[in-house]
């Protein structure tokens, strides 16, 4: 014995049976896992072998252990790719042609600091002031196009003041540090071309 389908349906008007089937297509919809995301390797605009950049390992830098000391690594390892993806892209727009550099940083201090919230419930948040400026330290190579060192040395990116700067970046929750970056790269490699 066939018992039809829509016998066994709560006896629901037929608009909302189709709004009910829509919304489960769009949650499977949501569900599916993204086809390029992981197979498609993110461009970042600066062309191999130009410009060189590597950090320490961010669970030893001020951020991890003043701030957030228990932030996955995950997130903490997305936020320094993007800032060394930054980084490479306005060092390779700054350097002259055939020029190459290696940046290394060693320590992040993000701007602002974590503060906890009223409700019990609710996580810390992030709370930007003057007395919690961001601070990069490198250390930088920068070599010629037959090999030789034009220039190198550590450099502590301080962002005193930093609240007072126009923002370059808004709604980026790295615009403070990457506004640093700018600031170091256009007085290191613009002001020093040989």
């Amino acid at each position: 014995m066939r018992i039809p389908i829509l016998s066994v349906l709560p006896a629901l008007p037929a608009a909302r049976w189709m709004l009910a089937v829509m919304a489960l297509a769009l949650v499977a919809g949501c569900a599916l896992p993204a086809r390029h995301a992981e197979t498609t390797p993110r461009a970042h605009g600066v062309p191999a072998g130009m410009v060189s950049v590597t950090y320490a390992d961010p669970a030893g830098f001020a951020e991890a252990r003043e701030q957030t000391p228990h932030e996955p690594a995950a997130a903490r390892r997305a936020w320094m790719d993007a800032l060394c993806e930054h980084l490479a892209e306005r060092v390779a727009a700054a350097l002259p042609e055939g020029e190459r550099a290696e940046v290394h940083i060693t320590d992040v201090r993000r701007a602002g600091a974590f503060e906890p919230v009223a409700r019990a419930t609710a996580q810390a948040v992030r709370v930007v002031r003057d007395v919690h400026p961001p601070r990069i330290a490198l250390e930088f190579k920068r070599l010629s196009p037959d090999g030789r060192t034009l220039a190198e040395g550590s450099r502590t990116l301080p962002g005193l003041a930093f609240q007072m700067r126009g923002d370059r970046y808004p709604g980026d929750k790295l615009r403070h540090e990457k506004t640093l970056i700018d600031d170091w790269v256009a007085q290191e490699f613009s002001a020093r071309r040989p």
